[in-house]
């Protein structure tokens, strides 16, 4: 069973404890209130360097080889900037989950875990953000959700164009979160569900608990990423996992999307004992059979009581065949 990568995800989204500790030490209280005074918040955006420092941490690497079986897509967003996307292929009639990924991640780090979604029957779709992998370009917070919907947008034709005719999940992790949410608003028509692991609703409380306080800057909830506002909007199948002891965005966050949703088919899945980065870990293979029990019920695809009652006879007539055989001398 693949294991969420350890090394990259302790620096994740919002993984940015050891910058978070820089930037309270080197932010005191009289720096707050200059920028508070001599910059009025019509002036202040989301690309504020401080801002970007906790958002993004780019890992730039030269393209690996593709594990057996996947596919890389280069999708160009603007002059000069093309973000790599990488898909793990179960079957063109699967369904298929587009899943952008934690702020301390990599394509090359789910060249383990994409396999295990492909084993329950799952096409999964990982994309990039400006400067992360072999992606061309410079993170900005003003780039992030518009290049989101543009790599939507060209991979849904692309599949079009390849033969796919699954249903479309749209999922986001830790800092994907935020695209995923916003590309779910945007292209409702277009989706069957939407996933969120380790998310957050409210961007100044995050903010503010990693030293960075958005509302001194003058930046509000609805300038910042307002996932919960947005989550309202959106009222297909909507499923939520996170850690029960998730220290980076406190579980709380994810109680709000799902108090939020505006979704009458709905769920919260809680993993007792995990973290942040540790939900794979702990739940094992249950987190992608959760993950395809979701998408097979909101998709219409799972098996009715009759298929169920014929798998479950095929299971016990294979475990007896087995006791039987065990027995032989």
């Amino acid at each position: 069973m693949a294991n969420q990568p350890e090394g990259r995800w302790n620096a994740c989204l919002l993984c940015l404890l050891i910058l978070a500790g820089m930037l309270v030490h080197g932010c005191d209280d009289d720096h707050h209130n200059n920028l508070k005074e001599n910059s009025p918040a019509k002036q202040i955006s989301m690309d504020h360097p401080e801002i970007m420092q906790l958002l993004f941490r780019p890992i730039q690497v030269a393209k690996n080889t593709p594990p057996e079986g996947a596919i890389d897509i280069d999708v160009p967003v603007a002059d000069g900037v093309t973000i790599a996307c990488r898909l793990y292929g179960h079957a063109p009639s699967s369904s298929t989950l587009i899943f952008f990924h934690g702020n301390g991640e990599i394509i090359p780090d789910y060249d383990e875990i994409g396999p295990s979604y492909v084993r329950e029957g799952l096409n999964f779709l990982v994309a990039e953000y400006r400067g992360y992998g072999w992606s061309t370009g410079t993170p900005l917070t003003s780039t992030l959700l518009p290049d989101s919907n543009a790599v939507f947008l060209f991979l849904t034709q692309w599949l079009k164009q390849q033969g796919y005719t699954g249903a479309l999940f749209v999922m986001g992790r830790s800092l994907g979160s935020a695209s995923a949410i916003d590309v779910a608003v945007n292209h409702s028509d277009e989706l069957t569900g939407l996933i969120i692991e380790s998310g957050f609703a409210k961007t100044l409380p995050l903010a503010k608990m990693l030293g960075v306080d958005l509302a001194v800057m003058g930046i509000t909830e609805e300038q910042g990423f307002n996932n919960s506002g947005k989550i309202a909007r959106f009222t297909k199948p909507t499923f939520i996992l996170h850690g029960q002891y998730d220290q980076l965005i406190p579980l709380w966050q994810a109680e709000t999307l799902q108090a939020e949703s505006g979704a009458k088919n709905k769920e919260l899945q809680i993993v007792p004992g995990a973290d942040h980065n540790s939900l794979i870990a702990v739940a094992g293979p249950l987190y992608f059979q959760a993950i395809r029990k979701f998408v097979d019920k909101a998709a219409g695809t799972a098996p009715d009581w009759r298929e169920r009652r014929r798998q479950f006879k095929a299971q016990q007539a294979a475990r007896q065949a087995q006791q039987a055989a065990g027995n032989t001398p």
